[in-house]
């Protein structure tokens, strides 16, 4: 099992910035590619990036890009999403999790979870 912490959230008015770290811990061998997602009140959880751990190639949502940048420290394990320009539909509670496969933007193929940390974007 990989455990996996978040943080780096909170509240921003508009075309603002944030960082979010997510920390990943225990069986990190097991991880080939970590994800970000999020879900806002309401709403079904929402594909925004996904890195791979060997080769750094990433992929983001069309909704985010230009916008939001996924990176990663390898020797920290430590996996990050950048996210400026941020709009008050960017608002939701942002989950980072660990995947055995690389490239995929389902939230079915991530088998760890990690517990969310809240963005708030204000007009």
């Amino acid at each position: 099992q990989v455990q996996l912490v978040e943080s780096g959230g909170g509240l921003v008015q508009a075309g603002g910035s944030l960082r979010l770290s997510c920390a990943a811990s225990g069986r990190t061998f097991t991880s080939a590619a970590m994800g970000w997602f999020r879900q806002a009140a309401g709403k079904e959880r929402e594909f925004v990036a996904t890195i791979s751990w060997g080769t750094g190639s990433s992929y983001v949502a069309d909704s985010v890009k230009g916008r939001f940048t996924i990176s990663r420290d390898n020797g920290k394990k430590i996996v990050y999403l950048q996210m400026n320009t941020l709009k008050p539909e960017d608002t939701a509670l942002y989950y980072c999790a660990s995947s055995s496969v690389v490239g995929l933007t389902t939230p079915l193929a991530y088998n760890s979870w990690g517990q969310g940390t809240q963005v708030t974007v204000s007009t």
